[in-house]
């Protein structure tokens, strides 16, 4: 069955990438959940998507506050997600910072996780620096055109490099490219697809992966295409 990844939780009905969109999301029955990594000032991994955070005068970078001045503004630690939530789902983090990484997989390792860590980087080069380390490696380019070899051959580089996936936007998906990294082994995830009509469209095409931001229309879509294939 492909993995349904809750975009950043349940962000339209709790704030994002916090403990109750996370909970919310796995209570509407997500497999995955996505989210987005930096490191505070005292090193902890926090998940937030931008790296500033506050308004105005009172604007500051994530890296520049402890993870305890980031909990009050309701930013959590990954420490938090698995001490609070447990470790049975899938996890997609986007790497925001290449020194991220590293301490990810560190945390997700001490708590049994990391068979079901997916670390997505832009930059093939930061996840090659953590491969051999128990967790998935996903390139996420913002846009299939930024990859500047031919999809055959990034395909075959990712496969001699070790890197298990590749995510593009679900409108950049056909199922002739899906095959294509199919056949180096290589997984095929989509990200943005919102509708019904999307998530269907590119599951038809074969994807492993999907993330939405509406978990219980993720969860739905999911079991009735798998339930209809089942059926053929």
């Amino acid at each position: 069955m492909p993995i349904g990844f809750a975009h950043r939780g349940a962000r339209l009905e709790e704030p994002e990438n916090t403990l109750p969109a996370f909970h919310r999301a796995l209570d509407a029955g997500a497999g995955g959940l996505e989210t987005d990594a930096w490191l505070s000032a005292d090193g902890e991994v926090v998940l937030v998507h931008d790296g500033v955070v506050g308004r105005g005068l009172r604007r500051r970078r994530v890296a520049e506050l402890t993870a305890a001045q980031l909990a009050e503004r309701d930013i959590p630690r990954l420490v938090d997600l698995y001490d609070q939530l447990g470790t049975a789902f899938e996890l997609s983090v986007d790497a925001k910072v290449p020194e991220v990484a590293s301490t990810l997989v560190e945390v997700a390792t001490a708590y049994g996780a990391a068979e079901r860590l997916w670390v997505c980087s832009p930059a093939v080069e930061v996840l090659v620096g953590i491969r051999d380390r128990g967790a998935r490696l996903v390139h996420s380019p913002p846009f299939r055109r930024l990859v500047t070899e031919s999809l055959e051959r990034h395909a075959a580089n990712l496969a001699a490099i070790g890197v298990d996936a590749i995510n593009f936007h679900h409108t950049e998906w056909t199922a002739g490219l899906v095959s294509l990294f199919h056949r180096f082994d290589r997984l095929a995830f989509a990200w943005d697809a919102q509708e019904v009509r999307h998530l269907r469209a590119v599951l038809q095409m074969g994807v492993d992966a999907v993330y939405c931001d509406r978990p219980d229309r993720l969860v739905a879509t999911i079991g009735e295409w798998t339930a209809d294939a089942e059926r053929d």
